[in-house]
């Protein structure tokens, strides 16, 4: 008996999340099927112009809009920032650099010092295996 495999595939939103693109933007047959896991292989190895264009120009998903503008995506909605943005309104933002980004920036610093700060607390907890864990 020979086992049979079948195609994963999932939905072009998770095929876009995956790509880093927003999927109202991408061409209308990727919004109507479905991608398998080698089509998404071949998009990220060798990707066509529409994805190019997108990745280059936006709009981008707000994961990418974040992190393009180095705060969370959590800051961006604090900012009013609930639209897809082009790389063209990103850059438009960081010059202006309005309040509430720097604010978002600096409350980002501090997470990643907070994060750094952990991560070395337990590994000096690791190295000290007689000390009590809490």
């Amino acid at each position: 008996m020979t086992s049979h495999q079948t195609t994963q595939t999932m939905k072009p939103a998770t095929a876009a999340k995956k790509l880093g693109v927003y999927l109202e933007a991408t061409p209308a047959e990727f919004q109507e099927g479905v991608v398998s896991r080698a089509e998404l292989s071949a998009l990220q190895a060798d990707p066509p112009e529409w994805l190019q264009e997108l990745r280059r120009n936006g709009p981008h998903p707000r994961p990418v809009v974040a992190a393009k503008l180095g705060i969370s995506i959590s800051g961006l909605a604090r900012g009013g920032v609930t639209e897809p943005l082009t790389t063209e309104q990103i850059e438009e933002l960081k010059a202006e650099c309005p309040g509430w980004l720097r604010q978002e920036r600096a409350t980002q610093v501090e997470v990643r010092k907070e994060a750094v700060r952990i991560k070395e607390k337990n590994a000096a907890r690791a190295d000290r295996p007689d000390q009590p864990r809490s």
